[in-house]
């Protein structure tokens, strides 16, 4: 499998399950040396935008979840001030991409940091 939003990483399985399992590997560990070079994780473009690539049109797609909260090292426990409103929305969105809330929150704050670099 190739990851077109990562150039560079790729991986691969014995069985489409495999290969997405193998894919959620590679996809870490190449997050992982991006955040340790201190470089941005690029955020995400649709696929259509993909399959107008040569080297991308034939292809299977297929999508894997990725928790960018377990990312990085150590985890470290924080408080922040939410409003329950907003809190709620983030609960429901994140359960409804069956991520947690805090690989939400991560995953979000690293496209705003991205996207705000990017200007």
């Amino acid at each position: 499998m190739t990851v077109p939003d990562l150039p560079g990483c790729f991986s691969a399985g014995s069985t489409d399950d495999e290969a997405k399992d193998n894919a959620v590997e590679a996809i870490e560990c190449h997050d992982e040396g991006l955040l340790i070079d201190e470089e941005d994780i690029p955020v995400s473009v649709a696929i259509e935008v993909h399959k107008e690539q040569p080297d991308f049109s034939e292809g299977i797609w297929a999508f894997v979840d990725i928790d960018l909260s377990k990312l990085s090292g150590k985890v470290r426990r924080i408080n922040v001030t939410i409003s329950e409103r907003i809190l709620t929305r983030i609960d429901n969105f994140a359960i409804a991409h069956g991520e947690s809330r805090s690989g939400f929150i991560t995953a979000a704050a690293m496209e705003y940091i991205a996207a705000m670099s990017e200007s």
